[in-house]
């Protein structure tokens, strides 16, 4: 009898094996539900975006690359707004780079202890709402835009400045990880051969660090191209082809968030701003891909140290 039972308590799962299932149970159920809602989102959007395409029979390449944009004419060339999101995007990605850059040098590189009080300053405008950014290029940045170059103060240039502001923490921060992230002996080999500290910064650091610097402007990027509120403000959100950085423009964000709320679901009307909607979705994911891929490279590279 007693065998019996010795042989039960040695077969039977210990409290801290159902415990590790348990665990395990949860986990995968946790991710089960993620993986479940994200394609979900995926295959809504997909849904409505391509019914434009296929149920109301409009020309894909007539949307991706008309220039005329007049829903109610049955008109809708999306080019416009691909073109204005693209551009703000990326001239505020170019502004941010330098300023966050020197930010994170300086934080880094040069005085670690004046970081104590930047890095407070710059963690300030992460907690900023998106609409008091577009209140204050509404009251700044736009009366300022038309005093210097004249015109309505509303386009290109103005989201610019916004978005500029808006990334510049995003993009510092993660900079700053990779500044960190160099080896110390780097440097010290570089002033052991007589290089002094800025060539070390330049030639060395900065080098070494390229990799996360660009995984740091992709990711203002993406940040900067899924705006809506902030852009939708300052932008002007006139849906033609952007001739100039100072005359108005819009963005396939500001359109969304203007239209959606004043079509009928089912409609070609609203299903073309779910097509405007998946094409925002493809390039978010995008550029989370050329951020995983240069992550990827990073670490072979960090390996291969």
């Amino acid at each position: 009898m007693k065998n019996e039972e010795l042989v039960k308590q040695l077969t039977s799962p210990s409290k801290n094996s159902r415990l590790e299932k348990f665990g395990k149970t949860i986990t995968f159920l946790c991710l089960a539900l993620i993986v479940f809602i994200v394609a979900m989102i995926l295959l809504f959007v997909a849904q409505k975006g391509l019914a434009t395409f296929f149920v109301n029979k409009v020309n894909i390449f007539s949307f991706l690359f008309g220039s005329s944009w007049n829903p109610a004419a049955k008109e809708f060339g999306a080019l416009p707004m691909i073109l204005g999101s693209f551009i703000v995007t990326l001239l505020s990605a170019l502004l941010a780079t330098p300023f966050a850059i020197g930010a994170a040098v300086f934080m880094t590189e040069v005085s670690p202890k004046g970081a104590r009080f930047l890095q407070p300053a710059i963690e300030l405008l992460v907690g900023i709402p998106s609409v008091v950014y577009g209140f204050i290029g509404l009251q700044v940045v736009v009366p300022f835009t038309r005093s210097l170059f004249g015109g309505t103060g509303f386009g290109i240039l103005s989201g610019v400045f916004v978005l500029f502001v808006m990334i510049l923490p995003t993009v510092t921060f993660m900079t700053t990880d990779s500044l960190r992230a160099v080896p110390r002996h780097y440097r010290e080999a570089s002033m052991a051969m007589g290089a002094t500290r800025w060539q070390t910064i330049w030639h060395v650091t900065l080098k070494a660090a390229r990799s996360g610097i660009f995984t740091a402007v992709v990711f203002g990027m993406a940040r900067a191209f899924g705006e809506a509120l902030a852009i939708q403000m300052v932008v002007g959100n006139s849906a033609v082809v952007p001739t100039s950085l100072t005359t108005p423009a819009s963005t396939l964000t500001s359109i969304l968030t203007m239209g959606i709320g004043n079509t009928v679901m089912g409609t070609v009307n609203n299903n073309v701003l779910w097509s405007l909607a998946l094409v925002l979705l493809l390039m978010s994911l995008a550029f989370n891909s050329v951020i995983k891929l240069i992550t990827k490279e990073r670490g072979k590279k960090n390996y291969a140290r």
